[in-house]
């Protein structure tokens, strides 16, 4: 696409955590795009953004700035949790389209008021489970795709990431009200790529949990049994309290054969394979946000816009996977007991 065929789109960043610098360093790179302003609580974090970028924007102290300022055509929503529907309730609202960092929302109450937002405004958006484009999902899907290892029967996805009071949004992330819980803060990730990768709707969920350490004011870490639709059962796992690097388990068992991460076992393809292979590409090994595909995603999300269509990670279908993380986290107060979906 020409970049003269559109004049640039308009962004505003709101909310100036670790992930809004990786963020902004994707938006600087679309050539339909360009950063107009930078905003933040706290004026001066949302300054040391745009010095740090040297970016060229208005910088703003209050939302309702940001929302005012025509030229703003997205809005890129990246503060805590516990702010992200009420902002992007507000943006819908106003005609802007959308970016938010997961999870979107806290509560089911908030999710299907985001939903109906977004809906009603026609606005497009896109959810931050940046994941969908990392490479290997990418080979991933493609060899789901072309039936390489039959139907699948089985799945298991894991996020596995130990975080302790030296995270950079310990205040607000370890705490209930603010972070949400472990499935939200991380976990949704996790949830999300098996949804992905299964592509059906899950009618059934039990959980079980314990917060070993103590550091948080919700369970740190959670073991997930979901049911689908189709009869394929899964299972989904956060582990907060884990000591060991950053770890995001994929396996996924078919009829004709399996895949555990970037290795696979697919004799229908490849007659008479004995041993696992392997195939090179990227990994989801790393917790830094500077290592997610975020370039990819929001490239994607400027053609959804500039080619009025929906994107496959927008609010709309993360709707399913917000659902499935609080219906975990509903059985894992209930004592585990399977909670029914949809809520």
């Amino acid at each position: 696409m020409n970049s003269s065929e559109h004049p640039a789109l308009g962004v505003a960043i709101h909310g100036v955590g670790a992930v809004a610098y990786a963020h902004a360093a994707s938006w600087k790179k679309n050539p339909h795009a360009k950063i107009v302003s930078v905003s933040s609580r706290n004026r001066e974090s949302a300054q040391k953004l745009v010095d740090a970028l040297d970016l060229q924007c208005t910088v703003h102290d209050d939302y309702r700035q940001v929302l005012d300022d025509e030229r703003v055509n997205i809005v890129n929503i990246s503060g805590p949790n516990h702010v992200h529907a009420e902002q992007a309730i507000a943006a819908a609202d106003s005609g802007r389209h959308i970016l938010v960092e997961k999870p979107m929302v806290l509560t089911m109450d908030e999710n299907r008021a985001l939903r109906d937002a977004v809906t009603k405004a026609g606005v497009k958006s896109i959810v931050s489970f940046v994941l969908r484009w990392n490479p290997l999902f990418d080979s991933l899907k493609s060899l789901l795709a072309a039936g390489s290892i039959g139907d699948l029967f089985y799945a298991e996805v894991d996020y596995w990431h130990g975080l302790d009071p030296s995270y950079h949004c310990w205040a607000w992330a370890s705490r209930k009200a603010t972070g949400g819980s472990s499935m939200l803060m991380g976990g949704c990730h996790a949830v999300d790529a098996l949804r992905w990768f299964v592509n059906d709707d899950a009618v059934e969920v039990s959980a079980i949990a314990n917060n070993h350490k103590g550091l948080y004011e919700y369970d740190a870490n959670v073991v997930a049994m979901v049911k689908f639709r189709s009869g394929l059962i899964a299972k989904t796992s956060v582990l907060f309290d884990a000591k060991m690097p950053y770890t995001f388990n994929v396996d996924l068992i078919g009829t004709e054969g399996a895949i555990r991460d970037n290795r696979f076992f697919a004799p229908k393809l490849l007659a008479k394979q004995t041993h696992w292979g392997t195939f090179p590409t990227i990994m989801p090994d790393s917790a830094d946000v500077h290592h997610h595909p975020f370039d990819a995603q929001i490239d994607h999300f400027v053609d959804c816009i500039l080619e009025n269509r929906e994107s496959h990670c927008n609010i709309a279908d993360s709707y399913q996977t917000h659902e499935l993380c609080l219906a975990i986290d509903q059985s894992v107060a209930n004592g585990g007991h399977p909670v029914s979906l949809p809520l």
